[in-house]
């Protein structure tokens, strides 16, 4: 799916500007006339970019924002007829990005019919004009123009408007517009199933030419927007005689309203009429071509990634015969689903012995000790509920995830994290674990209402909510084999979504199954008795310092605001209520529970001004430790990248577990700093406690959908994944 403007707004604030690089005080310039051509009255409105700043065209590319004009009368809006918009070019933008746009000077033309003349005459027109234009870092921008129209003539009285341009130059403008035609005999379309999930490819062929030097800057062919199809990079070649193209395109129909399915038998319910931008090379004339398609071909194609930072004309494969040739594009068998729900399997399995998982798992290994004694069946029952939690939290998550993508947003593992009325209700429900731990009160927990007597009872709402809790502590562990499955899962099909995040459950409850079916598998552990209300103390305590941990991350998300202060008063307010609950003055312990609803309220509606300092807490204790980290940015690697450097990339959180466990072992030691001094190692790190698109959205560009994630770029440039997992050796292998 395209990014979304809050991604881009992301990258326009998160991208750091070199030394010598400024913003101009006027990036571009606008103007507004009346122009006659061909004895039609046209509205032009002039745009005039600072030098080497460009906007963007109807299909902006991997990101951006079209160049956007809106006409309003007496707060109405009104449409006139758009001429087509000026051709684009391509830009390379750092990180790969490609983006379809305009620099220099170009116009847009409005035509004002008679009827718009005598609707419109003396009448003043609003026009509100937004885009973003973009060098190093990208500057949103409008402009508002209040004129009147009048006998063929325009005025505004709107200041610091451009001049009006010549009639000559208008004309040249206009004339270059490329005009709808016919299809050449020589353009050949196809539309064929890509190999990766819920994929298209459009294969098009110039036949009888091999001449690129008509696409310095441009691509062959541009696709106008059309839902539900999301157009990637064009990949160019030259074969025998002819221009071959590949482009990559997403099915998003699994994202619209209501949802389109992928059709899986090729064939789509309505036929679409597609239209293209076509850069001929024959004729070296730019020109609007369309096609309609009722279906696709079921031939799973390959497509060859274009090459990073060049046009593809210039990079692309150039092969001696034609055998050769053919070989960039490969059919190939429909992978099967089962490699990555094996993957999800075992992942699931792997969190058990994830930090962020073990204060609960703890209290559920309490509850078997619990039920020792018990019969097969009630084991069964509660292991049982415990795995329908776990599953039932996983069904949750997925649901959410694919809420989120249907309205655009990009999501990883971990991102309910990311939000702090989420993590406030996950502070106040395990508080209220703890406080029925240490017995402040008593309710059906995992371990029976009574933890420490013997006689039990069968407390299977404890059961059902441990595997929520389960559930919902573990998305800050990312474990091996994790995420594979994960990036397959979140760029997948709805039904494959759900059926990787079900085999993650699975594998997260599989031990709690396996022993509900053989009870004899838990024989080691101990007798039950007194002790236990001594571990119960000690498992609140785990509680309590997760609880600590989890503060932490909300004054992270809020920027330390008052709502932490907020939030510790809603914590005592809770347990005044739970200690009063069995006194006389009950009264008083349901106000505390009232105040602390009210307060709560009120924190979670409160909005958060996301700050702009990409020097954030994590990273500055980061420095504190010694190490030169720096903000990570594509920008930065881009820079790094220029002057032939090495470096380390650390992508984090302040709720990742496994981030700090890596930190611990590996990234916080002696021997990682002296890698650093021996190597001159630069170091940028990627703070995602807070939900960034940008990150997100490099993340899943190399594979991953969440942290931790780390990564070294060699001095040429080449980006290697290291996984969730570092060691010393791990990286100087891959640096040397």
């Amino acid at each position: 799916m395209r990014f979304t403007m809050l991604l881009f707004m992301s990258l326009c604030f998160f991208s750091v500007a070199k030394a010598d690089e400024t913003v101009p005080a006027v990036p571009v310039k606008f103007g507004i006339q009346n122009f006659k051509i061909d004895n039609t009255e046209h509205i032009a409105l002039n745009f005039e970019n600072f030098p080497k700043w460009h906007t963007y065209w109807k299909n902006p590319g991997d990101a951006g924002l079209p160049v956007k004009n809106i006409f309003t009368v007496d707060s109405k809006e009104i449409k006139f007829d758009e001429v087509e918009w000026p051709t684009p070019r391509r830009f390379i933008e750092p990180g790969n990005l490609w983006a379809y746009g305009y620099e220099g000077s170009y116009s847009f033309f409005f035509k004002l019919s008679k009827a718009d003349l005598n609707k419109l005459n003396g009448k003043t027109i609003e026009l509100k004009s937004t885009w973003l234009v973009c060098k190093h870092i990208c500057v949103p921008g409008q402009q508002v123009t209040q004129f009147k129209v009048s006998s063929g003539s325009l005025s505004s009285s709107t200041p610091n408007l451009m001049p009006a341009l010549e009639d000559t130059i208008l004309t040249e403008r206009y004339n270059a517009i490329p005009k709808l035609s016919p299809l050449p005999d020589y353009l050949n379309i196809r539309l064929v199933k890509g190999k990766t999930p819920l994929t298209l490819v459009y294969l098009y062929t110039v036949k009888n030419t091999t001449d690129t030097n008509f696409l310095k800057d441009t691509n062959l062919l541009y696709a106008f927007p059309q839902l539900p199809f999301d157009v990637k990079h064009e990949n160019l070649k030259i074969a025998a005689t002819n221009l071959e193209g590949q482009t990559e395109v997403s099915w998003d129909g699994e994202y619209q309203d209501p949802p389109m399915d992928f059709p899986k038998d090729g064939k789509f319910k309505k036929p679409f009429k597609l239209k293209f931008l076509f850069n001929d090379p024959v004729d070296q004339k730019t020109k609007i071509v369309e096609k309609s398609f009722s279906s696709f071909e079921l031939d799973e194609v390959t497509v060859v990634a274009a090459a990073e930072g060049a046009p593809p004309a210039e990079s692309a494969p150039v092969s001696a015969t034609p055998a050769e040739a053919q070989k960039t594009i490969v059919v190939q068998s429909t992978n099967t689903i089962t490699y990555y729900l094996i993957l999800a399997f075992f992942g699931g399995l792997i969190l058990n012995i994830m930090p962020c998982v073990l204060p609960v798992i703890s209290i559920k290994l309490f509850g078997l000790v619990k039920y020792k004694n018990e019969s097969h069946k009630t084991i069964l029952r509660h292991n049982l509920f415990y795995t329908l939690g776990i599953l039932f939290t996983f069904i949750v998550l997925a649901s959410v995830v694919l809420s989120l993508k249907s309205i655009g947003s990009q999501v990883g593992w971990g991102f309910q994290l990311q939000s702090p009325t989420f993590i406030a209700i996950m502070i106040m429900g395990l508080f209220v674990f703890a406080l029925n731990l240490f017995g402040l009160f008593e309710f059906s927990t995992p371990g029976g209402s009574k933890l420490g007597n013997v006689t039990t009872k069968d407390g299977f709402t404890g059961d059902f909510l441990s595997g929520v809790l389960a559930t919902v502590l573990s998305t800050p562990c990312s474990a091996p084999f994790l995420g594979t499955a994960l990036t397959f899962a979140f760029t997948s099909s709805t039904v494959e979504i759900y059926l990787i995040f079900i085999m993650i459950g699975l594998g997260l409850a599989f031990p709690f199954i396996l022993t509900a079916i053989y009870p004899k598998l838990v024989s080691f552990l101990p007798k039950p008795g007194n002790w236990m209300n001594t571990v119960k103390k000690i498992l609140g305590v785990t509680l309590i310092l997760t609880i600590v941990w989890l503060l932490d991350v909300y004054n992270a998300l809020v920027d330390g605001s008052s709502n932490l202060i907020k939030l510790g008063t809603i914590l005592a307010l809770i347990f005044a209520g739970f200690l009063l609950a069995k006194k006389k003055e009950k009264w008083i312990g349901a106000v505390s529970f009232l105040l602390a609803l009210g307060m709560f309220v009120n924190i979670s509606t409160t909005q958060f001004i996301a700050s702009t300092d990409e020097q954030t807490a994590l990273i500055r204790d980061k420095q504190t430790k010694g190490l030169d980290w720096q903000p990570w940015s594509e920008a930065r690697m881009n820079d790094h990248k220029t002057n032939g450097q090495l470096v380390f990339i650390d992508f984090t959180a302040k709720w990742c577990f496994t981030c700090k466990v890596n930190e611990r072992l590996v990234l916080d030691t002696d021997d990682f700093k002296s890698l650093v001094k021996d190597t001159n190692l630069k170091l940028l790190i990627g703070d995602w406690t807070k939900r960034d698109e940008v990150i997100g959205s490099f993340l899943r560009k190399n594979g991953l959908v969440g942290v931790p994630a780390y990564f070294i770029q060699k001095k040429d440039g080449t980006l290697v994944n290291l996984g969730e997992t570092v060691s010393i050796s791990k990286i100087k292998e891959h640096l040397n």
